[in-house]
Parts: C-alpha cells; sequence; structure tokens
C-alpha cells in the first residue's frame, strides 16, 4: 500500500516562506537541499511524518500562476479558536471561523489562512475524520 509522505509547492522567497510555515504550523527545516538552479526545503513537525517540500526555482522574479486546479493544504488542530486568535495575534490575517453544518449538525469546525504566495491552507478542529 501506498504512504504519502510529501506535497511540494514552488515558493518565490524562500526565507519568508519557512518563517510562514514555522510561525503559523510549527513546521521546521528537516532538510535543504541547494541545487544549480533549484533548492528543495523540506518542512515537517513532531505532529506527522508527513512533510511539505518547497520548490525554490533561483532567478524567478515573478510571482506563480496558482491557476484553478489547487485546492488547499489541510491540517488539524486542538482548539481551533485558539489557533485562529493566535494567528491573528501574529499578523496573518486568518478568514472567519466556520461551523460547517450542512445538515444542521456541525460536521467540521475550520478556517483557512493563505500562505504568502497565496496557497491556501485548511485549518480545522481535530476530531472525527479529522485527526
Amino acid at each position: 500500500m501506498a504512504k504519502m509522505i510529501h506535497m511540494m509547492i514552488r515558493v518565490q522567497d524562500e526565507a519568508r516562506s519557512v518563517a510562514f510555515y514555522d510561525r503559523a504550523f510549527g513546521l521546521k527545516v528537516a532538510q535543504r537541499l541547494d541545487f544549480d538552479s533549484f533548492t528543495l526545503v523540506y518542512l515537517s513537525n513532531a505532529e506527522s511524518g508527513f512533510e511539505l517540500e518547497l520548490t525554490i526555482n533561483k532567478g524567478r522574479d515573478l510571482p506563480y500562476e496558482l491557476g484553478n486546479g489547487y485546492g488547499h493544504l489541510a491540517v488539524s488542530v486542538e482548539d481551533v479558536a485558539a489557533e485562529h486568535a493566535r494567528l491573528t495575534d501574529l499578523g496573518l490575517a486568518p478568514r472567519k471561523l466556520v461551523d460547517f453544518a450542512p445538515g444542521g449538525e456541525v460536521i467540521a469546525r475550520f478556517f483557512f489562512v493563505q500562505d504568502p504566495d497565496g496557497y491556501e491552507i485548511e485549518v480545522l478542529q481535530r476530531g472525527g475524520r479529522y485527526l
């Protein structure tokens, strides 16, 4: 059976992205691989073996176009309201906290925040299928 190990996104500014993911989600640099035309930075934390791979293409000055195919990365937290407040205090501008209750019963509590390159990250209350 396959095991998911990482997701890659292209970012424009390595330091800015590493700082965002550290401040927002406690992701630290697990490995950095520098090549002639690009750099790969793997971010992780103790919560999961899954990593976020940042690809920085050297010499690129223009922002990436995210297109309409990218959806979002999701993380789960113990206290979504506290995380919302913490990210707000950090100036990271999370969007509104939402109670998702399509049939009248709350099945998810979440908010979204964007990273410096415009990638959407969903922050979900841990529980149910969102462990």
